[in-house]
């Protein structure tokens, strides 16, 4: 998080009357939260695990072993369940 100060960014009413409530002190303002992304949205790490897990999941549709998969994979047998039994899918 980064400092800006607000005298830089705020009209002077709207700074006055801030100055009411809080004087010299750091002040959080969230994001509204329509602005959050989901994790791995910008960097592309979501799509990668969606692509990951479509692929063991067909995997396992197509014949190869829950113990199998997780040794392909590294991953635990109980991440490859919750993998292959989860009924939807990210898009």
């Amino acid at each position: 998080m980064k400092y800006i100060k607000a005298s830089n960014v705020l009209p002077e009413e709207l700074l006055i009357e801030i100055q009411k409530y809080v004087q010299g002190e750091m002040l959080y303002i969230p994001k509204p939260e329509v602005a959050y992304q989901k994790w791995g949205t910008q960097s592309g790490g979501r799509k990668l695990l969606d692509d990951r897990n479509r692929a063991i999941k067909s995997a396992f549709n197509n014949g190869t072993s829950i113990h199998q998969l997780a040794e392909e994979h590294f991953l635990s047998i109980e991440t490859i369940k919750k993998i292959v039994y989860t009924k939807h899918s990210r898009h």
